[in-house]
């Protein structure tokens, strides 16, 4: 950046892979589609082996890609999974998350299956995330400048600063971490999806989470879902922890206990209509992207959300006023 750091992120996605090719989903109507696992499956050794086939041709693909992989694991959801990428800077870490959602889809395609990248493709399943890691280096990119051994949590007065930025900014950017009508629906209460604008340390009710050491040491922006637009999370989380760095800014107190009981604390936006005003009003976003993108990026919300209020006719609409409106 022009401010001397260099970032590092890591994309971290979940997505759910379904028995159904993509052509069969579509002709119901992506309604009864059979997911590949028939039970929760976080941690499964049988059912992950089961998907193996699929699984580790996308791990393969992906690493003869130029997109090397980390681990895969399943994951929460009946046919949920999860494949981590390894971390780079941020420009090149997005190009990598869209090459490797575009693989996904296109592996699966070839084998008769289907996968969707919806935050929430079913209220009665786990909504899929974009656990999003970043971090602050040197401009050599050789040494990390987050950890620092002697202050509280070890995290450095850059780190500090950082995450207080970008807490600071979360709900204003929400939409650049969650850009469409559904992406909301992911947002619930005891969902593994955050609520509320807090950090702590390995707590998976908060918005924020540290996690690493060293080296590894980094932030976990757990808001955005695994709909978002990498090149648009990046540049928000880029911008936000600037602002912070350059005002200075603290993070509160790090949060103990469940978030989503939390009382009195910064929540994450509940609905698009919420989101794009939030964002429409962000100095710091217009300051950051200027007012050519700026309003670009705030047209093509506007024009989501215009689409599904005035030109969409839902099943909750058929099923509930058609007989009885």
């Amino acid at each position: 950046t022009a401010a001397g750091y260099t970032v590092k992120t890591g994309s971290e996605l979940e997505f759910y892979l379904f028995r159904d090719s993509f052509e069969e989903a579509a002709g119901k109507g992506y309604r009864g589609v059979e997911p590949h696992s028939t039970y929760i499956m976080d941690y499964h050794i049988l059912q992950t082996s089961k998907d193996e086939y699929i699984i580790r041709a996308i791990r393969n693909g992906m690493d003869a890609a130029g997109v090397p992989v980390e681990f895969s694991k399943g994951e929460f959801g009946r046919g949920q999974q999860e494949i981590n990428l390894r971390y780079a800077e941020a420009m090149e870490m997005a190009d990598r998350h869209v090459i490797y959602k575009n693989g996904v889809k296109e592996i699966a395609a070839s084998m008769g299956r289907s996968v969707t990248f919806m935050a929430k493709w079913s209220m009665a399943e786990a909504g899929s995330s974009f656990h999003l890691h970043s971090s602050l280096w040197d401009p050599k990119r050789e040494r990390s400048l987050m950890w620092d051994e002697d202050e509280p949590h070890h995290m450095s007065e850059v780190f500090r600063h950082y995450l207080g930025g970008l807490m600071a900014t979360a709900r204003e950017m929400a939409w650049m971490f969650a850009p469409f009508v559904n992406s909301y629906k992911r947002y619930q209460l005891g969902s593994w999806a955050p609520t509320a604008i807090v950090w702590s340390h390995d707590n998976r009710t908060c918005g924020f989470r540290i996690v690493g050491e060293h080296a590894g040491s980094r932030v976990e922006c757990r808001i955005p879902g695994a709909d978002a637009n990498p090149y648009y999370a990046f540049a928000a989380t880029i911008a936000g922890g600037l602002y912070g760095i350059e005002n200075r800014i603290e993070p509160a107190e790090m949060f103990r206990g469940n978030a989503y009981a939390a009382n009195d604390v910064p929540r994450v936006p509940t609905s698009l209509h919420e989101a794009i005003d939030a964002f429409e009003g962000s100095v710091i976003a217009r300051e950051a992207f200027g007012d050519f993108a700026f309003e670009h990026l705030l047209n093509t919300a506007r024009q989501e959300q215009r689409i599904f209020d005035n030109d969409a006719v839902t099943d909750w609409e058929l099923a509930r006023y058609f007989e009885r409106g």
